[in-house]
């Protein structure tokens, strides 16, 4: 993630999967017994690989990364079965209502990412936030990640369906580019800010 996308996507995929294995803990799921922690991290970690420069524009950022992930994960040897769940994982990240549907996997990875974003964020005890965002900073991310998200949208318009999330931070982006979208506003109002 380091090398292919900006730092400030990578540490918000870091942190995500730990803000996940919180939310496990704070769940009482168990590791190795309710979830596998390295499909967990492999989920959060490429999660947004589709906002890198590489991606080839050709379908929603959430797809485009979940296609990647699952090439890079089979060429590592990962079993089709694991890369299918880490596959679905990411596809859905942005479906609220669905993720959480579709397994533990999906689940804890759309939580993760939400907590990153300071959505319900109960699991997380000030001395763990603070330990996670000094090894991991915020680097003003939501700005970077919404810009990267539109970037990505403009590129093909069947990348930004009306109502997808890539589709509504296009229109919230404006015709310059240039307007702030509720997902920054909302992540500033947050626990953790931008």
């Amino acid at each position: 993630m380091r090398a292919r996308t900006s730092r400030p996507t990578a540490e918000h995929s870091f942190r995500s999967y730990r803000f996940a294995v919180l939310q496990a803990a704070y769940d009482g799921l168990r590791p190795g017994a309710d979830f596998d922690p390295d499909l967990l991290f492999s989920a959060c970690a490429l999660h947004d690989l589709g906002t890198c420069p590489d991606a080839e524009g050709r379908q929603r950022f959430e797809v485009e990364g979940a296609d990647m992930a699952a090439a890079f994960l089979t060429e590592g040897g990962v079993a089709a079965a694991d890369v299918d769940r880490v596959w679905e994982a990411i596809a859905l990240h942005t479906s609220a209502g669905i993720a959480e549907r579709r397994g533990t996997l999906s689940y804890l990875t759309r939580r993760g990412i939400a907590i990153d974003f300071g959505v319900d964020t109960d699991c997380v005890d000030d001395a763990q936030a603070r330990t996670i965002h000094a090894e991991h900073p915020r680097l003003r991310m939501a700005e970077t990640l919404a810009e990267e998200i539109a970037r990505h949208a403009r590129r093909n318009p069947r990348n930004a369906p009306r109502y997808s999330l890539p589709g509504e931070l296009l229109r919230e982006r404006g015709e310059d580019g240039t307007g702030r979208t509720e997902m920054e506003a909302a992540a500033a109002q947050s626990r953790w800010g931008v």
